[in-house]
């Protein structure tokens, strides 16, 4: 999996690329942490490009909106294909994060 990374004023975006699973979950994760460490507490995560995302994706998702939450940040999803929105329905994510249809609109939510 490939993360290109943007900072548009004090928001982070990240254009995921690939597969986000078992295997790219902990690369993601550290990807994450760094920025939050960083002091990037609004992050947006697009998925346009993404694959597939499994239950170890979803974790890190869950991790970093408390994590962001915890310190005054937040966390918006967008641009879900149909094969990653459909993960997001069966596992419920989609009430649990908040999903936007596009990047403009996840930037301006934040």
């Amino acid at each position: 999996m490939n993360i290109e990374t943007r900072t548009k004023g004090e928001i982070c975006v990240l254009h995921f690329e690939g597969n986000f699973d078992s295997n790219t979950a902990s690369d993601a994760e550290s990807v994450i942490n760094e920025l939050i460490e960083d002091g990037k507490l609004k992050i947006v995560a697009n998925f346009e490009n993404l694959n597939f995302i499994s239950s170890a994706g979803l974790r890190v998702l869950l991790a970093t909106a408390k994590r962001l939450n915890a310190s005054g940040g937040d966390l918006r999803v967008c641009c879900l294909n149909q094969t990653v929105q459909e993960v997001f329905d069966i596992s419920g994510f989609g009430t649990i994060l908040t999903v936007n249809q596009t990047e403009d609109e996840a930037i301006r939510s934040i």
